[in-house]
């Protein structure tokens, strides 16, 4: 079986940074926070004047949550630091001051909807469906809805985050607005993520920077916002009706 890892490579001023987890790109918190360090890190470097996020396999960008971590949760401190995972890697890419475009090459659920929403411009595959399942365990997505919400519209994402089940495909979520165009392949979104990322090498640092602050107006207070909804998963996901669901996942 693969190790979990995250890990960066840089070409022609790209940073690729790439996360994976055997079990569907499901995230623990430590892949999490080292995801979160990684972009933030990147950010910083003067060799990078654009970034890519992406996941490693074929099949699922990212399945979310790790449930395994999940199922051991017994306090509401645990319950916190467990859902401000996602909060701070959803943070980092808010305040990195670098675009980032995100490789969106299959399935994506509940955080992993998240990690997409966040990106700056995001490209996807047609297998690249969407699905906010949290509310199925008796959660719900308050941590990557604001991210979201911002992206796709409230309308949007209270219809996926209402319809738990269901996978939405690729081209639903490009007309909503998450997705910037829906590739036939990898091999073709591979090609046109890197023509993009190193296309826009070529602008201004400085004007991308400073076109960065005007995309993410109005987020300032998302270290509290986020730590906040954290909290109230937290709080949720002791409850009776969770325990009994996650018992399924055992």
């Amino acid at each position: 079986m693969t190790q979990p890892y995250v890990k960066q490579t840089i070409e022609n001023e790209v940073a690729y940074i790439e996360f994976f987890h055997p079990a569907h790109n499901s995230l623990p918190g430590n892949i999490l926070a080292e995801l979160a360090q990684t972009i933030t890190d990147a950010g910083t470097n003067n060799e990078v004047k654009v970034i890519v996020l992406k996941s490693g396999g074929n099949r699922t960008f990212c399945a979310g949550a790790s449930f395994k971590e999940l199922i051991h949760i017994n306090d509401e401190a645990t319950g916190k630091v467990f859902f401000s995972g996602f909060a701070n890697v959803i943070n980092a890419m808010r305040k990195c001051p670098k675009f980032i475009i995100g490789r969106i090459q299959g399935k994506t659920v509940g955080g992993g909807v998240g990690l997409a929403a966040s990106t700056d411009y995001c490209m996807a595959t047609k297998f690249a469906a969407i699905k906010l399942s949290e509310l199925n365990i008796g959660i719900g997505p308050f941590v990557v809805g604001p991210a979201i919400e911002r992206k796709m519209g409230l309308s949007a994402m209270s219809q996926i985050a209402i319809d738990a089940n269901s996978f939405y495909p690729a081209e639903w979520a490009k007309q909503k607005g998450l997705f910037t165009h829906v590739y036939e392949s990898t091999e073709e979104l591979d090609e046109a993520v890197k023509i993009t990322a190193e296309h826009l090498c070529t602008y201004n640092t400085e004007a991308m920077m400073e076109m960065k602050k005007v995309f993410w107006k109005g987020t300032d207070d998302w270290d509290t916002l986020l730590a906040d909804r954290a909290k109230t998963s937290g709080r949720l996901v002791l409850s009776d009706f969770t325990k009994e669901k996650l018992k399924g996942f055992k």
